[in-house]
Formats: C-alpha cells, sequence, structure tokens
C-alpha cells in the first residue's frame, strides 16, 4: 500500500477517535450528573451499567488508537505493511481494509 496514502488515513482515523472520546468522557459525565441530579438511588445498576458501556467503549477506542500509533511509527521507521511477528508482507488489500494491521491474514488468524 501507498504509505502516504496509509499515513493520510491513518491520522484522519487517529483525529476521529481522539474526537469520539472527548465527546464519550463529554457525555458520559453529563449522563452521570444528570443521574444523581435524578435523586434516584433505588436502581444504582442503571448508572453503573453504563458507565461500564461507556468504559468499555473507550477502552476499544483506546486499543485502537494505540494500533494506529504503532502503524504511524511503523511508517517512520519503513517497516509499514511487514509482520510485527514474522518480517512477512502484508497484502495490499488487508492494508488496505486495516491500514493498522500488524500481521499477515494468516498470522491474524492464527492468534484467535
Amino acid at each position: 500500500m501507498n504509505q502516504k496514502l496509509a499515513l493520510s488515513r491513518i491520522i484522519v482515523e487517529q483525529h476521529e477517535l481522539k474526537d469520539l472520546l472527548r465527546r464519550q468522557k463529554s457525555d458520559g459525565v453529563l449522563e452521570r450528573t444528570a443521574s444523581l441530579d435524578q435523586g434516584d438511588v433505588s436502581d444504582i445498576s442503571v448508572p453503573l451499567t453504563s458507565e461500564e458501556e461507556t468504559n468499555a467503549v473507550a477502552e476499544s477506542l483506546t486499543l485502537r488508537l494505540e494500533a494506529l500509533r504503532r502503524a504511524h511509527l511503523r511508517i517512520m521507521a519503513g517497516t509499514y505493511g511487514l509482520s510485527t511477528l514474522s518480517g512477512r508482507v502484508i497484502s495490499d488489500e488487508r492494508l488496505a481494509a486495516d491500514p493498522a494491521a500488524e500481521l499477515t491474514i494468516d498470522e491474524a488468524e492464527n492468534e484467535r
């Protein structure tokens, strides 16, 4: 895959994910504040469940950001498009589908 195109896609996705994280954190604070303002402590599990879901989404977004950061570093190091496990070439099709891919398709399937 063209590294300039990959870098562009990575940077765009990083910005989108950072914006999503900011909005999610802001929404979570507003949601917790609203639930406290309602004064109904009879069902404390509802806000906790919502907070757990929010935390799970934030963790998923953070993991994706980390993968994109590693891909960005590989581009800068000249190792982008090579498996971090074996050094084998990752197909252009796989990189087009996921510019942060670190493994070949076969390696990724074996990781499951």
